[in-house]
C-alpha cells in the first residue's frame, strides 16, 4: 500500500498583506516597489514570481524568470535565499533542484528555472539567450548604476517572451535613497506619468497580517527615539534629503571608561592609510555581550609639516605595536582588520612583516558607505571613550559634511578634508555588518 503524500492547503490570504493585493493583480507589465525596511515588498514579489512559476509548471510548460542584484557577490543571500523561502512556504520546494554554482533554481519535471544575474556583469544581461522568460525581478534597485542598467537588459529578456502569456511582468524592489537627486528618485518620478507603470509604496505599518514581530517593533522605536529623521527614511521610505551634517553628534556616546558589566567579547581594527600626502589612522572597536559597540582607542599620524615622511615599514611597525598593545588590554578575539581594497601596497608590507592579513574592502557610493554608519548611531549603540587619542575621531565626524556644490547630485559627495576616521569608521561599518547587525 502506497500512502499519498498529504495536500497542503494554501491561503495566499494569509501569506500577501491586503496592502499588495494591487501589486498581486495588476494587469500592468511593469512594477515597482518602493518602500521602508520590514514592508514585506521583497518578500511579496518573490511570492508572486513563485506562484507565476507554478501556474504553468503545473501545465507541464517550461517558464523562466530571472532575478538581478547590482553584484553577483550579494546573490545568494538575497534573491536566491528569498526565491528558495518562497518556494519553501509554498510546499514547493522538493519539485526543485537548487544549484550554487552556478546559482539556478531548477523544476524538476519541467526544467523551469530561476536565474540569478549581477548587473556588475552587463554583457550577460544584454545578450541573454534564455528563453521563455515570464518575470525579471530587480532586486535592492537603488544600488544600480543608473536605469541605462534596465533599459538595456530588459528588451533582451522581453523578446524571450512565451506564445502562451501576454507579458513578460518586470518587478523593481527598492529602499529609496534619502537623496531626492538619487538617480532613482527622480526616474520613479518619471515612470509614475507612465501608464504601463505600477509604483506602490509600503511600509512596516501596512502589516495587517502581524508578520512583524514584538523584538522588531521594540527596535524600530529605538530607531524613532534615537534619529527620528533617520526612522522616517529607513522604515517610512520618506526622501529626507541630506542635510549638511552628515552626522548627528548627539549619537556618539561618551564614555568615561568601560562599564563593569560590557564585556568585549570581539575587537575589530580599520584603517585608512594616506601614506606620503595625507593622515593614517587606524580605529580600535570592541562589541561587548550587550551589542554595543564602542571606540576603545585610535592611531592616527599625520605627515603634513613634517619634512621627513614615514615610510611604509615604519607605517607597518606601529600600526603592529598598537594593534599589540590594544589588544593585550582586552584580550579579546580580534575578529577582523579593514582596510581600502587600493592600498595593496601597505596589505603586502604588513604580511612580509609580520604573517597577518588585512581584509580589503571595495569602496562603494560614498552614499552607500555612509549609511551603514548612521545604521549603527541610529541604534543607539555607538560609544566611544573619552581619551585623548580618541579627540580625534569625535572632531573629525563633528567636522564631516557634504559638499553643498555637490549634493544636489545622483551621487554626492563630502568635503573631503581631514575625514580619514571618517572613512575608517564607515570601512568597518561595512565590512563587519552582519557581524554589527547592520543591513545588508
Amino acid at each position: 500500500m502506497v500512502l499519498k503524500k498529504p495536500k497542503i492547503k494554501i491561503q495566499l490570504s494569509k501569506m500577501v498583506n491586503p496592502h499588495f493585493n494591487k501589486v498581486w493583480h495588476t494587469d500592468k507589465p511593469y512594477i515597482i516597489c518602493n518602500g521602508g525596511r520590514g514592508s514585506f515588498k521583497s518578500s511579496t514579489v518573490s511570492l508572486k514570481i513563485v506562484t507565476m512559476m507554478k501556474k504553468h509548471t503545473q501545465q507541464g510548460k517550461t517558464v523562466n524568470a530571472i532575478c538581478i542584484r547590482e553584484n553577483k557577490a550579494y546573490l545568494r543571500d538575497s534573491v536566491y535565499n528569498q526565491i528558495s523561502w518562497a518556494l519553501n512556504l509554498l510546499g514547493l520546494q522538493d519539485e526543485y533542484r537548487f544549484f550554487t554554482s552556478p546559482l539556478r533554481i531548477v523544476h524538476k519535471k519541467t526544467n523551469s528555472s530561476f536565474y540569478f544575474y549581477g548587473s556588475d556583469d552587463p554583457m550577460k544581461l544584454k545578450s541573454n539567450l534564455v528563453g521563455n522568460v515570464i518575470a525579471v525581478w530587480y532586486e535592492e534597485a537603488a544600488n544600480m548604476k543608473s536605469p541605462d542598467v534596465f533599459d538595456q537588459a530588459n528588451p533582451s529578456f522581453i523578446r524571450q517572451k512565451p506564445d502562451f502569456v501576454d507579458q513578460v511582468k518586470v518587478f523593481w524592489t527598492y529602499n529609496p535613497p534619502k537623496n531626492p537627486y538619487d538617480w532613482i528618485n527622480e526616474w520613479v518620478a518619471k515612470m509614475m506619468a507612465n501608464d504601463e507603470y505600477l509604483v506602490d509604496t509600503s511600509t512596516y505599518l501596512d502589516d495587517e497580517l502581524g508578520f512583524t514581530t514584538e523584538q522588531q517593533l521594540k527596535l524600530i522605536e529605538s530607531y524613532k527615539e534615537n534619529d527620528y529623521d533617520y526612522y522616517r527614511w529607513l522604515y517610512l521610505s520618506e526622501v529626507i534629503g541630506l542635510g549638511n551634517n552628515v552626522y548627528n553628534m548627539n549619537l556618539f556616546h561618551k564614555l568615561g571608561g568601560l562599564p563593569d558589566d560590557w564585556n568585549v567579547i570581539a575587537e575589530f581594527y580599520s584603517m585608512d592609510v594616506g601614506h606620503q600626502v595625507s593622515a593614517t589612522t587606524v580605529t580600535h572597536y570592541g562589541l561587548c555581550s550587550n551589542q554595543n559597540v564602542v571606540l576603545l582607542d585610535t592611531y592616527y599620524y599625520s605627515p603634513q609639516g613634517r619634512v621627513n615622511k614615514k615610510a611604509p615599514s615604519e607605517f607597518s611597525t606601529e600600526v603592529y605595536e598598537f594593534i599589540d598593545e590594544t589588544n593585550r588590554v582586552y584580550r579579546s578575539p580580534i575578529r577582523n582588520q579593514t582596510i581600502d581594497s587600493a592600498e595593496g601596497g601597505f596589505r603586502n608590507q604588513y604580511w612580509l612583516d609580520h604573517h597577518t592579513r588585512w581584509h580589503p574592502i571595495a569602496k562603494q557610493k560614498k552614499v552607500n558607505m555612509i549609511d551603514y554608519a548612521q545604521d549603527l548611531l541610529a541604534q543607539g549603540r555607538f560609544y566611544y571613550l573619552n581619551k585623548s587619542d580618541n579627540n580625534i575621531f569625535v572632531e573629525q565626524h563633528q567636522q564631516y559634511r557634504w559638499d553643498e556644490d555637490k549634493v544636489s547630485r545622483d551621487n554626492p559627495e563630502v568635503i573631503k578634508e581631514n575625514d580619514h576616521t571618517c572613512d575608517a569608521f564607515q570601512y568597518f561599518c561595512v565590512d563587519n555588518a552582519r557581524a554589527l547587525g547592520l543591513k545588508r
